[in-house]
């Protein structure tokens, strides 16, 4: 078996996202809705897809139930090329399912944890994890059960020579865990979005977050949205504007960006060429239902690249030392 360029470990399930809602619903009341789409969700999962979809070659250590959620879901990533392998399906569990309500003004997003819960670093594969390049994790706070041994994961990759990247995703519970900084240690790249990098480092400013986060990991990168993606790594900033699509969604788009970033880091690609590159695949994202619709069509995303990211890929822009 030739091993994978990047181990994904997280959380596997589908989405099913609800669009047209009204603004406000009424109890005991039927609502109608404009469309719904089923695909694959879970940020582990998006970027697992979508980084394959760019060219990498990617394998997934997780654990689903033996249900039809769990067999859909690793369906889209064998489509993609993924290698899910390594993958666990459990009957005595049930693979989690997230349900998204959007309307004009965002979305609700509800999930259902299942075996998201469940997954323990007993159930990695360490030979097959540490046999790849380059080590990701997202959705840190839903590891419930994983959680107390990440730090020891990332600690040993590190040891055996892999990069590592995470993307904690929002912390339900609204603590923010104590321990992240432990964890920074031994991430390469953090790829939280402004909210995040800020709860995170409990401060308001989202300078100051990056003042402080790059005190203990080597390189963060945060996503903004429309305001694009900025990266610093302690002594400078780079940053890159929001590439202008017509959105059907922002379902997945920090994920499809995590993606992006870490193919061209792989590459050797400067923080610069990587950030850029990354808010075009981003911006990509957007344009198709879900956080994988998109890139299920090779010659949209070929087409899309072609015509966005001239001079995003192997040229150096230069940046500016920080003015504040």
């Amino acid at each position: 078996m030739v091993p994978p360029e990047v181990c994904v470990v997280g959380e596997i399930n589908p989405d099913l996202i609800l669009y047209g809602l009204p603004e406000n619903f009424q109890l005991e009341r039927e609502t109608l809705i404009e469309r719904f789409r089923v695909t694959l969700g879970s940020s582990s999962a998006i970027f697992a897809h979508n980084l394959s979809a760019l060219g990498t070659r990617v394998g997934m250590c997780s654990k689903t139930g033996k249900d039809v959620f769990g067999e859909m879901s690793l369906g889209w990533l064998r489509e993609a090329g993924v290698d899910v392998s390594k993958v666990r399906m459990e009957s005595d569990t049930g693979t989690g399912v997230t349900v998204i309500l959007a309307n004009q003004n965002g979305r609700f997003i509800l999930t259902y944890p299942g075996s998201m819960f469940e997954l323990r670093f007993e159930d990695l594969d360490l030979t097959y994890i540490f046999s790849a390049r380059h080590l990701h994790l997202s959705s840190y706070f839903l590891h419930k059960a994983l959680r107390p041994r990440i730090v020891e994961l990332f600690r040993t990759a590190k040891q055996r020579g892999l990069t590592t990247s995470l993307d904690t995703n929002d912390d339900p519970s609204g603590e923010w865990g104590e321990e992240v900084p432990k964890l920074l240690e031994f991430v390469d790249v953090f790829l939280p979005n402004e909210y995040e990098a800020r709860r995170i480092a409990r401060v308001e400013n989202l300078f100051e977050a990056l003042r402080i986060l790059t005190r203990v990991t080597r390189l963060v990168v945060v996503k903004r949205g429309s305001k694009g993606a900025i990266a610093y790594d302690g002594e400078r900033e780079y940053k890159s504007s929001a590439v202008r699509v017509v959105p059907s969604d922002s379902v997945g788009a920090g994920d499809s960006f995590d993606a992006a970033y870490i193919q061209r880091f792989l590459a050797g690609a400067s923080i610069q060429e990587a950030l850029e590159f990354a808010s075009v695949v981003g911006a990509f994202s957007t344009t198709g239902e879900g956080g994988i619709e998109a890139f299920r069509n090779p010659k949209l995303l070929q087409e899309f690249l072609k015509e966005n990211a001239k001079g995003k890929e192997g040229e150096t822009s230069e940046t500016q030392p920080r003015s504040d």
